[in-house]
């Protein structure tokens, strides 16, 4: 039996799953969400999901995808219910709840249904606007015409939503992106105000932007590897959306107009949303020391061939690598007057315990997803820092760096690319995969290290004028070729 608000009486779920009262099926459509992810899923529509059973947002949530499907869809034919499972351990305790979450009201294309997707603009109800479209999504795409059906970009769909909201004479939005790029709300304010100069909209227009909605930087925190395995299924209904989350969640919202809270109720319901003047702190702490951790191990994971992140923590080098790392040489590089490194730490102990979540099959090759621009956004800065404090090499970080390098040597197959570790085939799914791939053949193992490193194109800065650090890199690369990747692992510690 497939889950469907009609089957929900029918379906026999299990003692204590939280299953929708049929009022919530009521409730007025208050946000626009852009994206179907299920990092959105996972975290912002579980907070919301959560806030209407305790009746104190009461609204739904619709979602615009970009693009069509061939098929019928999956969140129309579920009414867009999904199984949300929790597991893992918060506070020395497991934690294991299944909940059938019920925010989504409907799921609209772009390339589709724009003009329903107007509607939701001019619906006095709708108040909020969120987004994950991926950290290329906030992007300015210099000729988008908001007058297309839809736009292109991301920025040209909220503007001309934004335009049609102004012209009905409504009351503008809070808009919360909550793409991993530092500052994500004033980035997509400006792109979105620079496209509308472009398209010579009107300065009254244009001044209402600014003054009449709420751009707020925000930042997400909580692991979701994904749709949920068959095999971690306990329930027997079909379900094709259902997912997997780890019980920690955090949602850091920066505003300080009083506005912000009024809209934003189901702040209120959750603790794991915090709305704050400054949310610096929390994404340092996530972004270096989470994701630039991940991001610096994936390589390695794959190269050693160690296939999930919870099989990484029980693997003794890569554990101790992953450990060493955060605490020895990323958190005392972003600690400051106001970050103690003490407080990095601390933060990363709980870093350590989600990833060693035993119900989470985070595998290292997802990590590796637009590998060097990750490596760029969440760890050079780090880089940076470091030797801003001191001169000696960071040799982890450096022994990460060399992964990479080695990670991203492949062949061409077709329009993919591929490399090979422990006698398989592995898809590199980055941007520049073709560009560094060309590298590896123009330079060779030998130069390769000085190629990558002084390429400003790839990292904004040449980064072989830090001291010792493409000796360091080039040294590890020697490693890793000569013996594999588990030796130079075991070198290194």
């Amino acid at each position: 039996m497939k889950l469907t608000k009609h089957t929900l009486q029918e379906i026999d779920f299990l003692k204590g799953t939280a299953v929708p009262p049929s009022n919530i099926f009521n409730l007025p459509e208050k946000v626009v969400q852009f994206g179907t992810g299920i990092l959105l899923r996972g975290l912002i529509d579980y907070f919301i999901d959560r806030a209407n059973r305790q009746r104190t947002f009461n609204g739904r949530v619709v979602v615009i995808k970009s693009t069509d499907k061939g098929g019928a869809d999956e969140f129309q034919e579920q009414d867009g219910l999904y199984t949300h499972v929790v597991r893992g351990i918060q506070e020395g305790k497991t934690v294991d709840q299944t909940i059938v979450n019920s925010s989504i009201s409907r799921v609209l294309s772009a390339r589709s249904e724009w003009e329903e997707i107007m509607k939701c603009a001019i619906n006095p109800d709708i108040e909020v606007i969120v987004s994950n479209t991926t950290e290329v999504g906030i992007a300015l795409l210099d000729g988008d015409k908001i007058t297309a059906k839809p736009p292109t970009s991301f920025p040209g769909k909220l503007l001309a939503i934004l335009q049609a909201r102004y012209a009905a004479g409504l009351p503008g939005f809070v808009i919360v992106p909550t793409e991993l790029i530092v500052d994500n709300g004033q980035k997509l304010e400006d792109i979105v105000l620079t496209l509308a100069k472009q398209n010579q909209l009107d300065t009254a227009f244009i001044k209402w932007i600014s003054e009449a909605n709420q751009f707020c930087s925000s930042l997400v925190d909580r692991i979701v590897p994904g749709k949920l395995p068959d095999t971690d299924r306990n329930f027997d209904y079909t379900d094709d959306l259902a997912i997997l989350s780890e019980p920690y969640s955090l949602w850091a919202i920066e505003a300080s107009n009083s506005k912000v809270n009024e809209v934003l109720s189901f702040a209120k319901a959750n603790k794991g949303v915090v709305i704050a003047p400054d949310i610096t702190k929390y994404r340092e702490l996530k972004l270096r020391l989470l994701n630039g951790t991940h991001t610096l191990s994936s390589g390695i994971g794959v190269l050693a061939g160690i296939e999930t992140v919870k099989e990484g923590m029980k693997d003794e080098a890569l554990s101790g690598f992953i450990e060493t790392l955060m605490m020895q040489e990323l958190a005392p590089a972003i600690s400051g007057p106001s970050l103690l490194v003490d407080e990095a730490r601390s933060y990363g102990q709980t870093v350590l315990d989600r990833f060693r979540n035993p119900f989470i099959h985070h595998k290292w090759l997802s990590i590796t997803l637009q590998y060097s621009s990750k490596i760029k956004m969440r760890d050079l800065p780090i880089l940076l820092k470091h030797y801003e404090q001191k001169s000696d090499v960071p040799s982890l970080f450096a022994l990460g760096f060399a992964a990479f390098i080695c990670f991203m040597k492949s062949e061409a197959k077709g329009e993919e690319y591929y490399g090979t570790a422990n006698g398989k085939d592995y898809l590199i799914q980055d941007d520049n995969a073709g560009y560094l791939s060309d590298l590896w053949k123009k330079y060779g193992a030998e130069k390769i290290a000085n190629a990558v490193l002084r390429d400003e194109s790839l990292w904004g800065a040449d980064l072989t004028r830090l001291p010792g650090f493409e000796k360091d890199v080039s040294e590890k690369l020697s490693l890793i070729s000569s013996g594999g990747m588990r030796a130079a692992l075991q070198t290194v510690l």
